[in-house]
């Protein structure tokens, strides 16, 4: 079971995520729709992402890429802490 401690640690990377996640959507001018039909993802979850309320998997990770048009690796290209 995952501490209090643990939980505030994913919280705040996934809001880190999701916030590095809609600059790069907005500097490539998409919205949530446009970048949906880019990846097997429901606009409303990529929302969610850039809302850090969604723990994301590698397959989604993989996924926000094909989207975005971008390597996987751009999307961890952020500053964790």
């Amino acid at each position: 079971m995952a501490t209090q401690t643990q939980k505030k640690v994913t919280s705040k990377m996934n809001v880190r995520f999701g916030e590095h996640l809609h600059a790069l959507r907005k500097a490539k001018e998409l919205s949530l729709r446009e970048m949906a039909e880019l990846c097997s993802l429901d606009n409303s979850n990529i929302s969610k992402i850039e809302h850090g309320k969604f723990d994301i998997q590698l397959s989604t990770i993989v996924e926000l890429a094909k989207g975005l048009g971008v390597h996987p690796r751009e999307l961890l290209d952020y500053d964790f802490e």
